[in-house]
């Protein structure tokens, strides 16, 4: 058994969803003092925001959480993720459709939708982009929450 696991999420463009998870992600993992053990990283299905920085309103409601990520790039999929990483993580039904479509191709890490992690209702994180700040609120509230869950999952394959 690896005492490294590696996790990617992804969304439509990378500049929301996606970097969002990643960054709490990475945090909760630091708080944890699991750094060593979880490799984390994000990307999209579409290639319009490739080496942009997250969106503004992403950047600013992960902040007030304390949380950074406005060093994080954007950048796309590729079938070779299914090789790289152990959790393949997706926001929503279109995207699991998109990568599901690689992947049928390709092998590999089979993706899954992020939220199977949570607790909540819902299946898919909404994407918050063209709506107003509260949105990006909902969107962190969602992925804390799944967050916790996934780490627990992860604690128990590196047991």
């Amino acid at each position: 058994m690896s005492d490294q696991v590696s996790v990617l999420f992804v969304c439509l463009g990378n500049i929301c969803r996606s970097p969002s998870a990643e960054g709490v992600f990475r945090h909760l993992v630091a708080e944890q003092e699991m750094t060593d053990n979880v490799r984390i990283d994000s990307c999209g299905t579409g290639n319009w925001h490739i080496g942009k920085a997250p969106d503004a309103r992403a950047i600013a409601a992960a902040e007030r959480r304390g949380i950074a990520i406005d060093d994080l790039r954007a950048r796309q999929f590729r079938a070779e993720d299914l090789d790289s990483f152990d959790y393949i993580l997706v926001m929503d039904r279109q995207n699991l459709a998109d990568i599901r479509e690689i992947w049928h191709q390709n092998g590999g890490t089979e993706p899954r939708l992020f939220l199977e992690f949570g607790q909540a209702d819902l299946a898919e994180v909404p994407d918050p982009y063209f709506g107003g700040e509260d949105g990006f609120e909902h969107v962190l509230d969602l992925i804390q929450e799944a967050s916790q869950g996934l780490l627990d999952d992860i604690r128990g394959r590196l047991a």
